[in-house]
């Protein structure tokens, strides 16, 4: 008998540590990372390898570079990602 599977929004993976990304959190940040030839390009790859909307991807990348722990995992992306967040927040 299996154990009743948890609902998430995509692979989050077995429990981390308290100091460790989920395999969910770990994606978002690889998925981020990789050069788009061009539009819908990315918008498809979160769809398709996520299993997630692009609006609810958004939201999860939103909460994750405020998480010291994605700092620590990939902290050129996460600072990029923020440096990109407070241009915009300062246009507003």
């Amino acid at each position: 008998m299996t154990a009743p599977d948890e609902h998430h929004d995509g692979p989050a993976g077995p429990a981390p540590g308290a100091d460790e990304l989920s395999v969910r959190d770990r994606a978002l940040l690889a998925l981020e990372r990789r050069p788009w030839p061009g539009p819908g390009a990315k918008e498809r790859a979160i769809r398709e390898e996520l299993g997630i909307s692009p609006v609810r991807y958004y939201q999860l990348l939103n909460a994750l570079i405020e998480d010291e722990r994605a700092l620590r995992e990939d902290p050129v992306t996460v600072n990029r990602l923020r440096r990109v967040r407070d241009a915009r927040r300062g246009r507003r």
